[in-house]
């Protein structure tokens, strides 16, 4: 795997955290990205990066590997056991509400566990273009609400470009102080 020599790179290059993406991992394994990557696959993956390095790392679990909610914070709990301090998960073409019920479950798995995990969150909005213009914004916006009040640290938004539209989304959500 390549996981491990990278991460040692970039920690040596002043690196505070390291971040996997969930392509990169599922291809190093010869899988595609989307949820096909085996969970005992992406767990080892995890340990061999932890056992690696010294500084927090954060893993991309795409939507969770399952719709259920219970199986999503028993994924969660072994990310954690596995050495991770955050996860990404995403929303994909899913429902923002299936999304927070995710999230309410993996911030419940994190607190059992007695870790202070940071929850970032990928909306697809943008980058699928599930909604164009103001539009766009407004469902970034509602959504981005929705996953902090279940819980999320950081809100991802992949092709959003303009700059007004950032300004506007980034001041409306009001994340917890504790994001980046």
């Amino acid at each position: 795997m390549l996981g491990k020599p990278v991460a040692r790179l970039i920690e040596s290059r002043g690196a505070k955290s390291i971040a996997t993406t969930s392509a990169g991992v599922a291809w190093s394994h010869g899988y595609p990205d989307g949820d096909a990557l085996l969970a005992e696959i992406l767990l080892a993956s995890i340990r061999e990066i932890t056992r690696a390095i010294r500084v927090p790392l954060s893993v991309d679990i795409e939507g969770g590997y399952s719709d259920d909610s219970a199986a999503v914070a028993e994924l969660v709990t072994e990310v954690i056991d596995a050495g991770a301090v955050g996860i990404n998960i995403e929303d994909g073409a899913a429902s923002s509400e299936q999304l927070c019920i995710k999230l309410e479950a993996a911030r419940k798995a994190a607190s059992s566990a007695g870790v202070d995990l940071f929850i970032n969150v990928r909306t697809d909005v943008f980058l699928r273009a599930l909604f164009t213009g103001d539009g766009a914004v407004e469902e970034v916006t509602r959504r981005s609400r929705l996953f902090r009040d279940a819980g999320c640290d950081g809100i991802f938004v992949p092709a959003l470009t303009q700059a007004s539209w950032i300004e506007t989304i980034s001041k409306t959500i009001r994340l917890p102080s504790t994001s980046c």
